[in-house]
C-alpha cells in the first residue's frame, strides 16, 4: 500500500516539476501577447541550412507525437546565401505541393540529402520538379499546383511571416520553433544528448499555458 501511494505522489507531482525545469527568458522567450486561434508549432527552416537538415529526424519525431488537434507547419526561409530568394521559393513552393499530396516529409527529407548528403545542390527549377516527381507525384498535378493560387499564397506568407519576425529580432537563425505564436523555444538551452524528448516535453508545457 505504501509502495501504491509512493507511485500516485510522484504521479502528481510529475506535472509540478516538469513546469519547474522550464524558465521563460532561458529555455523560451514570449513574442506575443496573443497566441494562434488553433494550437500549432511552427519550424522555421531552410533545405540549405546544415543545422536544420541535422534537426529535420527530430521534427518530424516530434510532429508525430503532438497531442490530437494540434498541427506542426514548417516554413521555409529564403535567407540563405547559397542559393537564390527565387530558387527557394521554388522549394517552398514544392514542398507544400507535396504535402498537400500527403508526400511532405518524402520529398523534404529527398531535398536535404540531395543538397547535404549527395553535395548536389539544385541548379534550376527543372531539378526540383525531377526529384519531387521520383515520389509518385504525377507531373502535370504538380506542374498545376505550383503555379495555384493557393500554393503562392502560401509561400507568399511565409515570406511575410519571415519579415515580420526578422524585422522585430525573433527570427535570427534557423531552425527556430515558435508554439501558439507566441513563444519562441530556444534550442541553445535544451539537452544536447537528450534534445527530442526534452524539445517535446517544452512543447507540450507551452501548450499547456494556453489551453
Amino acid at each position: 500500500m505504501k509502495k501504491l501511494f509512493a507511485v500516485l505522489a510522484l504521479t502528481l507531482l510529475l506535472p509540478v516539476a516538469q513546469a519547474a525545469q522550464f524558465e521563460e527568458g532561458k529555455h523560451y522567450d514570449i513574442i506575443a501577447e496573443q497566441g494562434t486561434a488553433k494550437p500549432e508549432v511552427k519550424e522555421y527552416f531552410s533545405f540549405y541550412c546544415g543545422g536544420c537538415n541535422a534537426f529535420e529526424p527530430i521534427a518530424q519525431s516530434v510532429a508525430k507525437k503532438l497531442p490530437a488537434g494540434v498541427e506542426f507547419k514548417k516554413s521555409h526561409v529564403d535567407f540563405i546565401r547559397a542559393a537564390s530568394p527565387e530558387l527557394q521559393n521554388t522549394l517552398a513552393r514544392a514542398y507544400l505541393v507535396a504535402k498537400g499530396l500527403g508526400k511532405g516529409d518524402a520529398v523534404a527529407s529527398a531535398f536535404f540529402n540531395q543538397i547535404h548528403r549527395n553535395r548536389a545542390p539544385f541548379a534550376n527549377e527543372n531539378d526540383i520538379r525531377s526529384l519531387v516527381l521520383l515520389h509518385d507525384i504525377d507531373g502535370d498535378t504538380y506542374d498545376k499546383a505550383m503555379k495555384s493560387f493557393s500554393i503562392r499564397g502560401a509561400a507568399n506568407q511565409m515570406k511575410k511571416e519571415q519579415d515580420d519576425l526578422s524585422n522585430r529580432r525573433v527570427l535570427t537563425g534557423v531552425p527556430m520553433l515558435i508554439v501558439n505564436g507566441k513563444y519562441k523555444i530556444n534550442n541553445a538551452a535544451l539537452s544536447a544528448k537528450n534534445m527530442e524528448a526534452e524539445l517535446q516535453q517544452l512543447i507540450n508545457f507551452l501548450l499547456e499555458k494556453d489551453a
